[in-house]
């Protein structure tokens, strides 16, 4: 399938700073409410600071990936930014990790992908199965038709290296006890992460630094796209599967035009074209810090990435507190 165009050279000189503005003003928000034990304040503060500062920019956006349907802010299909500029495709996560930023915990984040005009895969809100790893290795050397010890060896095989010198990356839930299992049984250190597989992917992606290898599991289908995003900038290997276990969200991937539902979607298939990518730390994590609340100052901690010159940048930045 023939790629869109690339973004405009104006939209990389003018939005990568901006892009990071925004994700950077939804963090600050977020930090408010780390550790104070309420995800619905987190997120709607999140949620709010992301509004505001995305209309204040010069696209002509379409929310893809966001609050869902029907949502007061960040809905899908709503427009947003001043209408003037190129036609954006965005999407959002004010508040990745709302759990952990509610309880202060790890690689809590805010999130958010431009992307050209039919440029994002449309997903329902359905949980997706997930593998990532990250570049430098042959195309299709992992597959969510294997098993998990199958990649773990194919991998093993392809990096030079035993089984049991493979670092994973799960999310701890109860729904993953079994393939946590299956890699424990294989001698595979396994990572959990308490929230967030967006992080999680880009984990993998970046492993070199992370010392991830592969990221494995199933999480919500709109972060897959956004963690695609990301994986397109840096690099890597990613599959997505849509897990439609009821009839509506069989339905809603229907309208969305998933005729099979047992399609297997590649790190290009969700997010084609030229991609921008930014994420801002709300909690300390291995990727990014969390946002410092100063008394004179406010300090955050972000990367910025862009997939047609594969360009990582990362942001530090010092936000002066208003008296």
């Amino acid at each position: 399938m023939a790629q869109p165009e690339p973004i405009q050279a104006k939209v990389d000189g003018n939005l990568t700073l901006e892009i990071a503005r925004i994700t950077e003003r939804a963090a600050i928000a977020a930090a408010g409410w780390r550790g104070r034990g309420d995800e619905m304040r987190a997120d709607q503060a999140a949620v709010e600071a992301m509004h505001v500062a995305l209309n204040n920019i010069d696209i002509a956006g379409t929310i893809v990936i966001g609050e869902g349907r029907g949502a007061p802010l960040l809905g899908f299909e709503e427009a947003v930014g001043t209408g003037a500029g190129p036609e954006i495709e965005v999407a959002v996560d004010p508040l990745e990790g709302v759990t952990g930023c509610a309880k202060n915990l790890s690689d809590s984040l805010s999130v958010m992908a431009f992307a050209e005009r039919g440029a994002l895969l449309r997903v329902p809100d359905a949980y997706m199965e997930k593998i990532a790893i990250g570049p430098g290795y042959p195309d299709g050397v992992v597959d969510l038709d294997k098993s998990a010890t199958e990649n773990i060896e194919a991998l093993a095989r392809a990096k030079g290296v035993s089984t049991s010198d493979i670092v994973t990356c799960v999310l701890d839930r109860p729904r993953h006890a079994p393939l946590i299992a299956e890699l424990r049984d294989l001698g595979v250190a396994v990572k959990l992460l308490p929230d967030g597989d967006i992080a999680a992917v880009i984990h993998a992606a970046n492993s070199d630094d992370t010392g991830i290898d592969i990221y494995l599991g199933s999480g919500g289908a709109q972060e897959g796209v956004l963690a695609a995003a990301a994986m397109r900038c840096m690099g890597g290997q990613m599959q997505g599967r849509l897990i439609l276990d009821t009839p509506d969200k069989r339905t809603q991937a229907r309208e969305m035009g998933h005729a099979d539902a047992t399609a297997k979607f590649s790190a290009l298939d969700m997010a084609r074209g030229d991609v921008l990518f930014a994420a801002t730390g709300v909690t300390d994590g291995s990727l990014l810090r969390g946002v410092k609340l100063l008394p004179r100052k406010i300090v955050t901690s972000s990367v910025v990435m862009r997939s047609w010159s594969h360009t990582i940048r990362w942001i530090t930045a010092e936000h002066g507190r208003v008296n």
